[in-house]
């Protein structure tokens, strides 16, 4: 298997950090932007796209401030995927960073699903 190359994408999101959260964090928020369904028990969720099935487990959260899920598949390695959401301590403005891992030749493709997917979070919350 090829190392993984971190990155990270940031995205203005126009709403509150703790409804952003609720979206980032919750089986049923997270079905509405990310995977057409979501399922957890404890730690581990089951995310579902077209029957295709992929399950992470949530490392780590803060309210309000962020997830950190591992791929199953990515156990006992360093890698990981968190979203992170940063307040402008000026402006207030709310922004989503998006801390991911992909193999060199896929990073490009791998954001772009991210843009796409956040494109999607966006519209749920009438965020421009």
């Amino acid at each position: 298997m090829m190392p993984k190359k971190k990155y990270q994408i940031e995205f203005s999101i126009n709403a509150s950090p703790s409804l952003l959260y609720n979206y980032i964090s919750n089986p049923s928020g997270l079905s509405e932007w990310f995977a057409g369904n979501v399922n957890s028990r404890g730690e581990k969720y089951t995310f579902i796209w077209d029957g295709h099935e992929e399950s992470a487990f949530l490392m780590k959260s803060k309210q309000d401030t962020y997830v950190r899920f591992q791929w199953e598949d990515d156990e006992d390695t360093k890698y990981f995927y968190e979203l992170n959401i940063v307040v402008d301590e000026l402006t207030n403005d709310v922004s989503l960073v998006i801390t991911d891992f992909a193999e060199e030749d896929e990073v490009e493709e791998s954001k772009e699903l991210w843009e796409s997917q956040i494109e999607d979070l966006k519209k749920i919350l009438g965020s421009k």
